[in-house]
């Protein structure tokens, strides 16, 4: 049976962090002159900062404790030189950085939502529309905010530490040894939270994603939930899913926030240690130090400690940017159910030939249709009835290759449909279905989505077809008026009409209308049915239709229940059997509850 989706074997591997971080390593290899160039800005600019306190202790000993006057201006100009220098190259980095780090993430927005768009229906079906676009945008600003600030702080923080350590033991050996007491304690403290806080922040993110679900469905259904007056119970489940999202957050921002307090203590115990000895040192005149030497190690020792704590600190920050790149990976690594094959065959034009040869299918290992055989000539049109659930959506989602078969095989013009390729096989269908999608956009762009290429006369020809230019015509601005999301601010018949005349723009050779006129009143559906006629001439076409009344005309019904193809005939030759078919038919006349 369909298995939905296959899941790669690199799926456990988003799940590494190291793993994660070898990946995001490779979204910055186009860009590594660059990411060099600012390491070495970084490491120039660290390097005049590390400078600065023994340049300091030097004023002191040659020049305040002297009292020379020249030799301090001479040591003030030279600081303010190095300061000026370091804030030039400073600026300079950042500048490289800020653009470097905005073309990465555009990068692996667009690859991410490149493969988003060659997933197949099935795994859309398994997940939330909320929770893909909290990755889009959420797991997408955590890896950003790493990128943009805190990977130049990192390489700072690390070139730090190496110029201190190394300025400390040219000034004094005994000074180092007593400056590097409290690094273990730092080093412990570091690790100790990292291994915490790493499954916080995945818990965060998880949190944050559920929370944008929750959000885009109870926008998306606003109506509904008004209609039926749940807002009290919408709240209450915003007010769970947002103390969630809160609880995961002070878990994981209390553990990211252990660090700047504890090592900002093991800091200035730092700072006590190294003054006391170098005091003792001074006083008993070991090894030629000097108030200079103390001072400058005084603020080396914070400065080996500061670089320490930014780390920690900058843990957040990697939690997160990881966190989100194993939740963006995890989409990458999603193979998509349907995909062209090895030298999948271009469909340029077809003559509409459809053919099922013992079809068998089941949503993950569900079974919904078994052993369908059917066979539709070029130009005729196929009625799909049954109760609701005994397959007939399903039939019309293996055509489209939504799905892909489980067994048997569906042909086109005598050639296998998964041989074909994806967009050519698409382009020659045109889908008319009872929930109509419009996008945010004028009435002229959602009609011209049949066909990009369109001409602003070819798409105005397609709504007269379609029968939608005069309400077109009466809308505030005619073609140009923008629609609101989902074009709400049409009725359901007005929307049908320009979901028609998109179709017909589009020119397809191979109809399919889901259930079209069953959600509009009697006189928008006479409308719809004029169109649909002149949209099914010379087309050969599926029909799923709710009102058996509507497909009396077609040149075959077939008859779906259970999964199975149970009847086939003309709508008069199924009446004289009075099977199913006949029971169906007669049952909306005489107003029988039956669901169609």
């Amino acid at each position: 049976m369909h298995r939905g989706m296959s899941v790669d074997k690199r799926a456990a591997k988003a799940q590494n962090p190291m793993e994660g971080l070898k990946r995001l390593l490779a979204y910055l290899k186009p860009f590594r002159l660059q990411l060099i160039l600012v390491a070495f800005l970084v490491l120039v600019a660290t390097g005049l900062s590390v400078l600065w306190p023994y340049l300091v202790g030097v004023t002191i000993d040659r020049a305040i404790v002297q009292l020379d006057w020249n030799e301090l201006l001479r040591m003030v100009l030279i600081l303010l030189g190095i300061f000026l220098l370091t804030w030039l190259i400073r600026v300079i980095y950042g500048q490289i950085m800020a653009n470097t780090s905005q073309k990465i993430m555009r990068n692996m927005r667009q690859a991410l939502f490149d493969h988003m768009q060659k997933l197949s229906i099935g795994y859309y079906d398994k997940q939330t529309a909320g929770d893909l676009l909290s990755r889009l945008t959420n797991d997408m600003d955590a890896i950003n905010a790493l990128l943009s600030q805190n990977l130049t702080n990192f390489i700072q923080s690390l070139g730090s530490i190496v110029g201190v350590l190394v300025m400390m033991i040219v000034l004094d050996l005994w000074l180092t040894l007593a400056a590097l007491v409290v690094i273990p304690l730092m080093l412990f403290a570091t690790t100790f939270v990292m291994k915490r806080s790493r499954p916080a922040f995945q818990g965060l993110q998880k949190s944050l994603g559920q929370l944008n679900s929750m959000m885009e469905e109870d926008l998306g259904g606003h109506k509904v939930v008004i209609a039926y007056g749940q807002q009290g119970r919408t709240l209450n489940e915003f007010k769970v899913k947002n103390t969630e999202a809160k609880e995961a957050g002070i878990k994981a921002n209390i553990l990211a926030g252990v660090m700047p307090p504890v090592m900002g203590m093991l800091s200035n115990l730092n700072v006590i240690i190294v003054v006391s000895v170098g005091a003792y040192l001074l006083i008993r005149g070991i090894g030629g130090v000097t108030i200079g030497t103390i001072a400058a190690f005084a603020e080396y020792t914070r400065r080996f400690s500061h670089p320490l704590n930014q780390i920690a600190n900058l843990f957040n920050s990697m939690m997160a940017a990881l966190a989100g790149a194993e939740r963006i990976f995890e989409v990458l690594d999603v193979e998509p159910a349907v995909a062209d094959v090895p030298g999948a065959t271009a469909l340029e034009t077809i003559k509409g030939e459809v053919q099922f040869e013992d079809v068998t299918f089941g949503y993950q290992d569900v079974p919904v249709l078994r052993d369908i055989n059917l066979h539709a000539q070029p130009g005729k049109t196929v009625a799909l009835v049954g109760p609701t659930g005994a397959g007939k959506t399903t039939i019309i989602n293996l055509l489209t290759r939504f799905y892909d078969v489980d067994a048997g095989r569906i042909l086109i013009d005598g050639q296998d449909l998964r041989e074909i390729k994806q967009n050519d096989l698409r382009r020659n269908l045109g889908i008319v279905l009872q929930d109509t999608f419009l996008f945010a956009d004028t009435v002229m762009e959602n009609i011209r989505y049949g066909r990009l290429d369109a001409t602003d006369e070819e798409v105005i020809e397609a709504a007269k077809l379609a029968n939608a230019d005069g309400f077109i015509h009466r809308l505030p601005e005619g073609y140009h008026t923008e629609l609101s999301e989902r074009g709400s601010n049409l009725s359901q018949g007005q929307r049908q009409l320009l979901s028609i005349a998109r179709a017909i723009l589009a020119d397809p050779a191979i109809l399919i209308l889901d259930e079209a006129t069953s959600s509009v009143d009697t006189r928008s559906e006479v409308e719809i049915q004029k169109a649909l006629l002149k949209l099914m001439e010379g087309r050969t076409s599926f029909v799923i239709a709710h009102r058996l009344s509507t497909i009396r005309n077609a040149d075959q019904i077939l008859v779906i229940n259970e999964g199975e193809l149970i009847e086939r005939g003309t709508h008069q030759a199924l009446l004289d059997q009075m099977g199913f078919y006949y029971n169906l038919y007669t049952s909306q006349f005489k107003g029988l509850p039956e669901s169609i």
